[in-house]
């Protein structure tokens, strides 16, 4: 299992989102923690300037980028469409 820390910045940008979308992050970031679901929601490594960090999908739309703390420990770090990637 996975230990998933929220950054702050990452808990003020979930906040303005819908409430239909909040519930399916929290439920994305549920499956998250058990690794056996890394290949449903499309866990990757990012390159050029996100270099060193991961991303997985909430939805079609939607990412979340982290990064790993230590092993089995991820910090979330951004939540947003495709121009997070930017």
């Amino acid at each position: 299992m996975i230990e998933v820390v929220f950054k702050p910045s990452f808990i003020k940008e979930v906040r303005r989102l819908e409430q239909e979308l909040q519930s399916e992050v929290l439920e994305k970031i549920a499956l998250f923690k058990d690794r056996k679901n890394h290949h449903l929601l499309k866990v990757h490594k990012l390159h050029g300037q996100l270099k060193g960090r991961w991303s997985f999908s909430v939805n079609y739309k939607i990412r979340i980028v982290f990064v790993y703390a230590e092993k089995n420990e991820v910090a979330l770090l951004i939540i947003g469409d495709h121009n997070i990637y930017n």
